[in-house]
């Protein structure tokens, strides 16, 4: 048997929960980091033709509903996969 299918002689339903807890938090952290590396790299690459030393107020907010979009999207998708069936 392997650590997840049975308890530790030293394991509780507390620590359990709290090892349940932070793989949770590590999965939402690199989720979030993968998340925000792929929308700035797919919004910077649509936003951005001419890279320079600033942005224009097109790119500036080309970028911001590039980003607002794929929020939404993530949002709808997460709803759709992670909710109760009915």
């Amino acid at each position: 048997m392997d650590s997840f299918s049975s308890p530790s002689s030293s394991g509780s339903p507390a620590s359990s929960e709290q090892l349940m807890e932070q793989i949770k938090a590590q999965l939402a952290q690199a989720f979030a980091q993968e998340f925000l590396e792929t929308v700035g790299n797919k919004c910077f690459a649509k936003c951005v033709t001419k890279p320079g030393t600033s942005l224009s107020g097109s790119e500036s907010s080309c970028i911001s509903r590039c980003v607002d979009r794929y929020m939404e999207a993530t949002g709808i998708v997460s709803r759709a996969l992670f909710s109760p069936q009915r």
